[in-house]
């Protein structure tokens, strides 16, 4: 049994030669601090076996070892350390093969080459951050995707905004033309056709407007207790000559009972733009029905369905986009209350987003149904 003084002693020692050595360690560490990780593995390996061996060295130094134990310890240490040093070498090579192929992954990700993350069954940090670098890829790749999307929905609304604005803007200057040289025959029926065309375009703008306020995050809602039902009878009321205009019936069934979290004047627009988008695009004698249900999950649904044959599956998700269209050469048709922008459905699904809602379209027998889901009010 050692004595207590001699115990500390030697362990004071001890840590005084640990706190030498690993001191000069950090020193050899940040001069290394560049270099491979190995190098800096070596390090700390040669670190921990000179720590022990300086610190046998001062103890024998003290009388506390004889010079056989001395040596024998030495030996016992430098054969560690040299095993050591090995496994830090062979740990260290893993390391860098690792090392490797994350920077092959980083590489690959940067000029946009698909990633897959690895099939083995490593566990290690380099080979998890390898599955987060695998689904960053993804997700890089899905976003670049939308931004192309975005980019040719966004060079498309401009090419038909731009016709769109051309063409009544040239079929007013013709008419004011033929006013002001005096050939116009009827100027009254001109004023009229000016006057309409002067409302298209105002709608158009108005429009463009109201989606460079969604898309930019402006738009400023109300929220207050509203009856679905309320805002379904105003919204058929006022298209109620539009759809006779038409020939096309509209039977509304929403309930009273269905009172949802929203602003009405917004509210009202998504309604509207639907209803328009239903008419245009159902043929005469065609009928539009407007139904509303309450689900489980303390939200309310909206329903219009109409009676234009469908659209393409693979247009489904399309249709919200502002500028797209199913066909290239259709031009919407001007419409006495301000619709056939062709921007209705993309104005409606900012509205219905903004309320923390979603609106989607699916075909139904004969026609699309678009569903409008809102929050009730009772649940927010």
């Amino acid at each position: 049994m050692i004595p207590l003084p001699d115990l500390a002693a030697i362990v004071g020692i001890a840590v005084l030669c640990a706190v030498i050595v690993g001191a000069l360690g950090l020193i050899a560490l940040r001069i290394a601090r560049r270099s491979p990780m190995m190098v800096q593995l070596l390090v700390v390996v040669a670190t921990a076996t000179l720590s022990v061996t300086a610190g046998m060295v001062a103890v024998a130094q003290a009388m506390y070892l004889s010079p056989h134990d001395l040596l024998v310890g030495v030996w016992v240490s430098a054969s560690a350390g040299l095993v050591s040093l090995g496994a830090a070498v062979i740990v260290g090579r893993a390391f860098t093969r690792q090392v490797a192929r994350v920077r092959g992954f980083a590489r690959d990700i940067g000029d946009g080459a698909p990633v897959e993350p690895p099939a083995s069954p490593d566990r290690s940090e380099l080979a998890q951050l390898q599955s987060e670098l695998a689904l960053a890829s993804r997700r890089l790749d899905d976003a670049r995707a939308e931004v192309q999307a975005l980019d040719a929905s966004r060079r498309e609304l401009v090419a038909w905004i731009s016709h769109d604005l051309r063409t009544p803007l040239a079929g007013l200057r013709a008419m004011a033309e033929a006013l002001e040289d005096g050939l116009a025959d009827d100027p009254q029926r001109f004023h009229r056709q000016m006057r309409l065309q002067v409302a298209h375009l105002t709608s158009l703008v108005d429009e463009l407007f109201e989606l460079s306020k969604i898309q930019s995050g402006r738009l400023d809602l109300t929220l207050e207790p509203v009856s679905l039902y309320d805002l379904v009878s105003d919204a058929v009321a006022e298209l109620s000559v539009l759809a006779r205009a038409h020939r096309i019936t509209i039977r509304e069934s929403p309930s009273p009972e269905h009172v949802v979290l929203g602003d009405a004047r917004e509210l009202s627009r998504v309604i509207a733009n639907l209803l328009i988008n239903a008419i245009q695009h159902s043929p005469a004698g065609g009928e539009i029905s407007v139904t509303t249900r309450a689900s489980g999950d303390g939200t309310a649904t909206l329903s219009v369905v109409d009676a234009g044959g469908g659209i393409a599956a693979t247009d489904l998700t399309k249709v919200f986009i502002a500028g797209w269209r199913a066909d290239a050469s259709r031009t919407p048709p001007a419409v006495a209350t301000g619709g056939g922008s062709g921007l209705g459905l993309a104005i409606a699904h900012g509205i219905v987003k903004a309320h923390a809602g979603d609106i989607s379209a699916t075909n139904v027998p004969g026609g699309c149904r678009f569903d409008v889901v809102l929050p009730r009010a009772a649940v927010a």
